[in-house]
């Protein structure tokens, strides 16, 4: 598909930021809501400064069909990529930073340390404090190649009915599935409250960095990286029709990990060289010396 779409389509947002920003706007920090602001203001898709965004989703909902995560599974799941001591991923996915980005001078890294010392801080378990800091590793998908609405953006079911509680539902009237009867229907391929383990979820970072953890962490920090941009279902709560009671029971993880993830970005950066050390030996207790990309 990549030799078939243009520069445009591959990067229709400036930054990943963006991406990040538009989430702020649609689900504000409760905390810091303006007074007299109607809350349906901050899902006002129309306005003008949104346009990138909407032309992300219009890409994002027209191309990412059941047989395109399949294709993008089947490739990344091997990890076959790359292979990196894991402090050296980390100067990997910095290299996204974009410099043309008014809005922060904070590489990848640091909104990670950000989300992770936001979680360690309030005194939960150490290997949430280590989900915080690889939630977003995924992101090196960018790196290799790939479209920035196959790496970031809400995400869904594929293999059944879209929501139109998806941002920008009706894009996904340029998507094939939309019109295949095995697929544009409530349960399409699944079956009432099947699961998500059984269900396939849109491609991007968040499927990738579960998949590249899933041997090393513990099930509620697997469910908060896989799940931490399927805002249809843990915001909308589109999609209880296909999930267990083993799932709701894990999204209480999910929900508490969303908003150190949207809310913890500071312009100050934390100090690495006093972290440090936290930070390596706590890495050292779960992961491998290398990761595999």
């Amino acid at each position: 598909m990549k030799k078939n779409i243009s520069e445009a389509e591959i990067n229709p947002l400036s930054s990943l930021n963006v991406w990040e920003d538009d989430l702020l706007d649609r689900y504000p920090d409760p905390e810091n809501i303006t007074e007299g602001k109607a809350t349906e203001e901050f899902r006002n898709y129309d306005k003008p400064a949104r346009d990138s965004v909407r032309e992300f989703y219009r890409l994002n909902h027209r191309y990412q069909t059941f047989e395109f995560v399949t294709e993008k599974r089947n490739d990344y799941l091997k990890f076959d990529k790359k292979e990196m001591p894991v402090w050296s991923a980390f100067d990997f996915l910095n290299t996204l930073v974009d410099d043309s980005d008014p809005d922060t001078d904070l590489d990848q890294f640091q909104h990670l340390l950000q989300t992770a010392e936001a979680i360690r801080a309030d005194g939960h378990p150490d290997w949430m404090v280590l989900a915080g800091l690889f939630h977003d590793m995924g992101k090196v998908l960018c790196l290799f190649g790939e479209p920035q609405w196959a790496v970031v953006g809400d995400t869904f079911p594929v293999g059944c009915a879209f929501s139109d509680k998806i941002v920008y539902s009706e894009f996904f009237e340029n998507n094939p599935d939309y019109y295949n009867p095995k697929y544009n229907t409530k349960y399409g391929i699944y079956s009432p409250n099947c699961g998500l383990k059984n269900v396939q979820i849109s491609w991007g970072h968040d499927e990738y960095i579960y998949h590249m953890m899933k041997d090393y962490l513990p099930e509620p920090a697997l469910y908060m990286l896989r799940y931490h941009s399927f805002y249809a279902q843990h915001r909308e709560h589109a999609y209880d029709h296909l999930m267990d009671d083993h799932d709701r029971e894990m999204f209480k993880w999910v929900n508490l990990f969303n908003p150190y993830d949207l809310y913890s970005k500071s312009p100050v950066p934390p100090d690495w060289n006093e972290l440090k050390p936290y930070y390596q030996q706590l890495v050292s207790k779960y992961l491998p010396a290398t990761l595999k990309f």
